[in-house]
């Protein structure tokens, strides 16, 4: 194992996983359609602006559009392989937690209600005290770490 091992904030780095959690999963749910709606705009013959400006004719007007969504379909395309990654990496650690200790971190983290707010409603929902809903959250917290870095 690597030295840098050691010194990486693991718990930080499983929360930031975890707040990214949702953009991923809509990353990869929509990403043909959105590839499919820059390829129909891109071959769409452009609508006119009538803003009464005078016009300039560009010839290569036509290139343009298609070269930008090109490129745009290129970043789409990366975008989507980093998602897929994540969740090559996160995914199975995430299935081997319980439904409750998922639900857990998903109102710690990724939830509008963080903090204390996220506490209360764990507090209402077990019916347990503010101390007891920290430890419950710092557990599945824990849990995850270890099976996205292991021991160590």
């Amino acid at each position: 194992m690597s030295i840098m091992w050691k010194y990486l904030d693991k718990r930080a780095a499983v929360i930031r996983a975890l707040k990214d959690y949702s953009s991923m999963k809509f990353i990869i749910d929509n990403t043909d359609r959105e590839i499919k709606e820059v390829q129909d705009q891109a071959v769409s013959v452009a609508s006119p602006s009538l803003s009464g400006m005078p016009k300039t004719h560009n010839p290569q007007a036509v290139e343009d559009r298609i070269i930008r969504a090109l490129d745009e379909i290129d970043v789409l395309k990366e975008r989507y392989r980093q998602a897929v990654e994540y969740m090559d990496w996160f995914q199975p650690a995430w299935d081997f937690l319980t439904d409750d200790e998922r639900y857990v971190l998903e109102t710690f983290y990724t939830d509008e209600d963080t903090g204390t707010g996220a506490v209360y409603v764990l507090c209402d929902q077990y019916n347990i005290e503010r101390s007891s809903a920290y430890n419950k959250k710092n557990r599945a917290l824990d849990k995850l770490v270890v099976q996205l870095y292991g021991r160590g």
